[in-house]
């Protein structure tokens, strides 16, 4: 009976957390139970995800109500990932999902800005596209207000579509904080120059970066930015 007890009292892991505690899943937060049995919060996916109702089971840990053959368990484990990774990316537009990603923004699990004049500024995931299989996760930056790739390759094969394209701006108006945290780093852009002058940014030796970050303000500029963007300078 004292081994009962024992067994009893240690906590069982769930699929939810060893999904996320998995190499390369740092990113995603647990979705909770709660949120996951609300059709509401599903709803759409089934048309989505295959062996939709297996991998429901197989994410909550319950008794399919029919066995899954042997060849199917690798198709439905695999419908089960992206059925979650969907489902979080609508778990963190709620409050307690964004209170969850704030507390890993803020131990920077997302890493930091590779741009010098960022200076550390802590990324954000963000998918460009809401629909999944399209294009795979990308990191973005409040401070320069650009996207980058995650700087080691295990996360190269998460879905854009987990996070989504709606995450980053609820959770900049959720957190004004952060956008006071990019006032006090300069956004200048590096500037070239010779023998303490700077050099035209028009001149093809110019700051490049700037120009090209640069959105035409003028007829004038349009048309020049046309030329460029289809033509050969």
């Amino acid at each position: 009976t004292n081994d009962m007890d024992n067994y009893s009292s240690e906590e069982v892991d769930t699929w939810i957390s060893q999904f996320c505690s998995m190499f390369g899943h740092d990113y995603f937060v647990e979705v909770t139970p709660e949120f996951i049995e609300d059709d509401f919060n599903l709803t759409g996916l089934s048309s989505i995800v295959p062996y939709y109702k297996q991998a429901l089971d197989v994410i909550l840990d319950l008794e399919p109500e029919t066995a899954v053959q042997p060849t199917d368990i690798p198709l439905v484990e695999h419908a089960a990932e992206l059925l979650y990774g969907l489902i979080h990316a609508r778990f963190i537009l709620t409050k307690q999902g964004l209170h969850a990603m704030a507390e890993k923004y803020e131990e920077n699990c997302f890493g930091s800005c590779p741009r010098y004049y960022c200076d550390g500024m802590h990324l954000i995931p963000i998918g460009r596209f809401d629909s999944p299989g399209i294009e795979t996760v990308r990191l973005y930056c409040p401070n320069c207000n650009d996207i980058y790739l995650p700087s080691s390759s295990r996360y190269l094969n998460i879905d854009g579509a987990f996070f989504g394209t709606s995450f980053v701006g609820l959770f900049m108006k959720m957190f004004p904080e952060i956008d006071r945290q990019t006032k006090q780093r300069t956004r200048d852009q590096f500037q070239l120059k010779l023998f303490g002058f700077r050099l035209n940014e028009a001149a093809p030796c110019g700051p490049r970066m700037r120009w090209l970050r640069c959105w035409p303000s003028s007829k004038t500029d349009m048309v020049e930015y046309k030329k460029c963007e289809f033509e050969i300078p």
